[in-house]
């Protein structure tokens, strides 16, 4: 009977870390200080690493960096250019069916901005 409980024990660990899969196209937007950014995310997940890329209507397109799926948690780097400057933005967010909340951060700058994505059907 203990064996039974080892092995329940396991099976249920087992599902709580694994990493949600977000494989897919995602659409989010979030207002800022220079207007409403639109960004399309084209993830991949392969156990725990997510790659891909995403496109907006402000910065073109960026290669996904450092990416990370953890249960529901999901964090990334983009290069973004800004007049001729890149610049490192940095996401994290949680994973909550077909969305995921953003939070999204800039080194060195005193300010986030939330934005909010949504699974392409």
């Amino acid at each position: 009977m203990k064996t039974g409980w080892l092995l329940f024990l396991i099976a249920a660990l087992a599902l709580t870390a694994s990493a949600a899969d977000i494989t897919g196209t995602w659409k989010g937007s979030a207002d800022t200080p220079n207007g409403t950014v639109e960004r399309t995310f084209h993830f991949k997940v392969d156990g725990h690493t997510l790659t891909g890329d995403t496109v907006s209507n402000m910065f073109g397109k960026s290669a996904i960096q450092d990416g990370k799926v953890d249960g529901d948690d999901v964090s990334f780097t983009l290069i973004v250019t800004v007049e001729a400057n890149e610049n490192k933005v940095h996401y994290s967010g949680k994973i909550s069916g077909d969305t995921i909340k953003f939070t999204v951060s800039v080194p060195g700058v005193d300010q986030t901005i939330e934005m909010v994505a949504k699974r392409v059907p």
